[in-house]
């Protein structure tokens, strides 16, 4: 029970960069990882992928005509990598900051060669612990940069629906790309909440079953990844609505037809949320309830053991006294000391006495349903 209890993981605190940095400065962190470049070039026909090592000559590679680009970009052990982002394709070092500073609520801003965004994917590692990587994309047109900084994979279904080429992927250009993957991040809202709904169920079957403390801390772990996810939800939701919005060119009125179902499916996640919420308060209250009344079972039972002893305690004080009725130096009578101290069987009488007093207790608070 003690392992259950335990907390399953430390709580993961920003690492931010020094107070005071000058804006627009590009942060490394010192756990950050080589970068991996990967790029994906396809149109309706023909799909390829180049793994690369920097992004020197890239602004060429992204002139060839009749294709779409992705720029898959993971991990961030590269300044020079940033410094030729600004140099190249002009992108603003205010960017390039919050590329590299990962905790960035989701968000839209638009500018006229490009547009930034962010979201964050969450998702439960093998402990059920739940993971929040941000995940960045620079639009532009017929090319989407993505930034992760590990180098899990997280938008294999793109990828996989890239190699196949059916639908759209291929030939709704860079911003369809760019809803698809946020698509991926919004689904995998439901997929985190399907588990904690089955574990509030599992939850409640252990609080009718036989209740312990551990389910309080349960209840509360789940409560706290609720508050977290909430706090990226929101965000999100406020995103796509932006986007839906917004009048930046780069954006398709194809695609806002297919980012207004994903903002829907936010919405619904987020009811989801709220209802998981009150399921795990109205749970904790169950708790709460139980052992309040297993208190009040426990405490009733001591009061009726109690009730019993206290007559029994009474007269075993009493003749415990022990004042004799006769003087034993002077042989003088103290009538008004104990006259039963010496009367042949007092023992068995008294004890005959208290054990009917005890029995008539338990029938009447057997008669007033005490036993119930």
């Amino acid at each position: 029970m003690a392992k259950n209890i335990k907390s399953k993981k430390k709580r993961k605190y920003l690492d931010l960069a020094e107070a005071g940095a000058s804006p627009g400065s590009v942060y490394i962190a010192e756990y950050a990882l080589k970068p991996l470049i990967t790029i994906h070039s396809f149109n309706a026909v023909d799909y390829k992928i180049e793994k690369v090592n920097n992004l020197k000559g890239l602004k060429e590679t992204l002139s060839v005509p009749g294709y779409t680009f992705w720029i898959e970009i993971k991990g961030f052990r590269s300044k020079s990598l940033f410094e030729l982002l600004n140099a190249d394709f002009n992108i603003d070092k205010l960017i390039l900051e919050d590329i590299t500073r990962t905790y960035e609520r989701p968000k839209i801003v638009e500018y006229d060669e490009y547009v930034f965004v962010v979201s964050r994917m969450l998702f439960l590692d093998a402990d059920k612990n739940l993971e929040n990587e941000q995940v960045s994309f620079i639009l532009m047109d017929k090319v989407l940069f993505t930034f992760q900084e590990q180098y899990e994979e997280y938008l294999v279904p793109v990828k996989n629906r890239l190699r196949v080429g059916k639908g759209n992927i291929r030939t709704a250009g860079s911003s369809y790309i760019m809803y698809a993957m946020m698509d991926i991040i919004v689904d995998q809202y439901f997929v985190i909440l399907n588990n904690w709904g089955e574990d509030l169920d599992e939850i409640e079957d252990r609080l009718l079953a036989k209740p312990d403390r551990s389910i309080m801390y349960d209840i509360q772990e789940i409560k706290r990844n609720l508050i977290n996810i909430r706090r990226v939800a929101w965000p999100e939701r406020d995103k796509l609505n932006d986007i839906l919005r917004s009048d930046s060119p780069l954006i398709t009125d194809q695609t806002k037809m297919f980012v207004k179902d994903a903002y829907d499916h936010c919405i619904q996640s987020i009811d989801i949320m709220e209802s998981l919420k009150e399921i795990s308060a109205s749970n904790l209250d169950m708790y709460l309830s139980i052992i309040s009344n297993r208190m009040n079972e426990i405490m009733k039972v001591l009061t009726i053991v109690s009730s019993i002893f206290i007559p029994l305690t009474f007269i075993a004080g009493i003749y415990g006294m022990n004042f004799a009725n006769e003087d034993p130096l002077t042989g003088k009578i103290l009538p008004n000391n104990m006259p039963e101290l010496y009367v042949e069987n007092g023992y068995l009488y008294t004890m005959i006495f208290m054990a009917i007093i005890a029995v008539g207790q338990l029938f009447y608070f057997w008669r007033k349903g005490w036993f119930k």
